[in-house]
């Protein structure tokens, strides 16, 4: 049977499918490793990101960005330092905490000229800080607003902000809806929710605003049980699937003209994901694969694109990645024994 979309959403509900292909070994140690295909090949770093444990510790490394400044801003959900900020050489400059034991979700905004961040902790809390860790505001949950029913199960992953200011939140390990606020937090929509159809979601993990296409704002959303992004229009109208197979992906980055996401797990057949498999995938302007640090080079066969799983066993959970003016790649990592970021240096 091809591995095409169709036959893959028919087949999400079967379990105990064997798998055929395990990594060998959850890391590489050697720094001078080489991963990816074409234009988008890196030199591997195990060791940008390593700290002292005993004063700066992490449990999973979940999200980062870069503000104007060139820094890296990384939350974690270590109550002690809940964001780490390095710099580019992979020096700690600083480090706060608002003490989440389930901090997730990490988003920059750049409001005249100031910068924020949206913080996501899977506990129910949406939250809007400056860069010092000063609460600026924070998002009531739609329970407490009447926008779910008290029986609707809340656990916030993402957020994005659209460039009219709209929020956009994702509820990622929760009910499945992306919700929409305008600037001021007032509720707009919600769009979404569990299931297999075209305009509905399995883990809308990440989200983000994509103005590729001749600048017009469009809406990324993981489905990662999918191993898909879907697009839709800002106001939540269902338009396109991404399908990437094999790849159980995390939240979409988009720099410049291309599109970047750790993949968490991949899989060797239709559903089961293999623990210890991330890696790193890359599409370009036309939304094809191009690059799969760490994992099997994309291949096409009329036009569809092939079951993708990981080849060099260098990550063990990707769960975000952030993209340097240099095109270098920094990857985050969920249950990967605690361990720093890993930075891929584009050769």
């Amino acid at each position: 049977m091809p591995i095409d979309r169709r036959n893959f959403l028919k087949l999400t509900t079967m379990t105990g499918i064997a798998m055929t292909i395990k990594p060998t070994s959850p890391f590489l140690n050697e720094n001078d490793t080489v991963l990816g295909h074409g234009d988008f090949k890196y030199k591997v770093d195990t060791s940008w990101g390593n700290l002292d444990s005993s004063k700066t510790p992490v449990v999973n490394c979940h999200e980062m960005v870069m503000d104007q400044k060139g820094r890296l801003l990384m939350v974690t959900d270590e109550p002690k330092n809940n964001i780490i900020i390095y710099d580019q050489s992979g020096k700690l400059l600083d480090s706060w905490t608002l003490n989440l034991p389930a901090a997730h979700g990490l988003s920059l905004v750049n409001e005249g000229g100031e910068e924020f961040l949206w913080i996501v902790d899977n506990g129910g809390r949406v939250i809007k800080t400056d860069l010092k860790g000063k609460i600026i505001t924070e998002i009531p949950s739609p329970i407490e607003k009447g926008i779910y029913s008290e029986k609707m199960p809340w656990v916030p992953t993402e957020t994005c902000v659209a460039p009219n200011g709209d929020l956009y939140i994702t509820d990622g390990y929760g009910s499945q809806f992306v919700l929409q606020h305008d600037a001021k937090g007032n509720f707009i929509r919600k769009f979404g929710g569990d299931g297999h159809a075209d305009d509905q979601f399995k883990t809308v993990h990440g989200i983000a605003v994509d103005q590729r296409k001749e600048g017009t704002p469009t809406l990324l959303c993981t489905s990662r049980g999918h191993n898909s992004f879907k697009r839709f229009t800002m106001e939540g109208a269902y338009l396109e699937t991404l399908f990437l197979p094999g790849a159980f992906v995390c939240r979409p980055v988009i720099h410049g003209k291309n599109l970047y996401a750790g993949v968490c797990w991949s899989r060797s057949k239709y559903l089961e994901q293999m623990d210890n498999s991330g890696f790193v995938t890359i599409l370009d302007e036309n939304n094809r694969v191009v690059s799969n640090p760490g994992g099997t080079a994309p291949k096409y066969i009329d036009g569809e694109l092939q079951l993708m799983i990981q080849k060099e066993p260098v990550f063990k959970h990707c769960h975000d990645v952030c993209i340097d003016q240099d095109e270098n790649i920094y990857v985050c990592q969920w249950n990967a024994s605690q361990t720093y970021p890993i930075k891929l240096t584009r050769v």
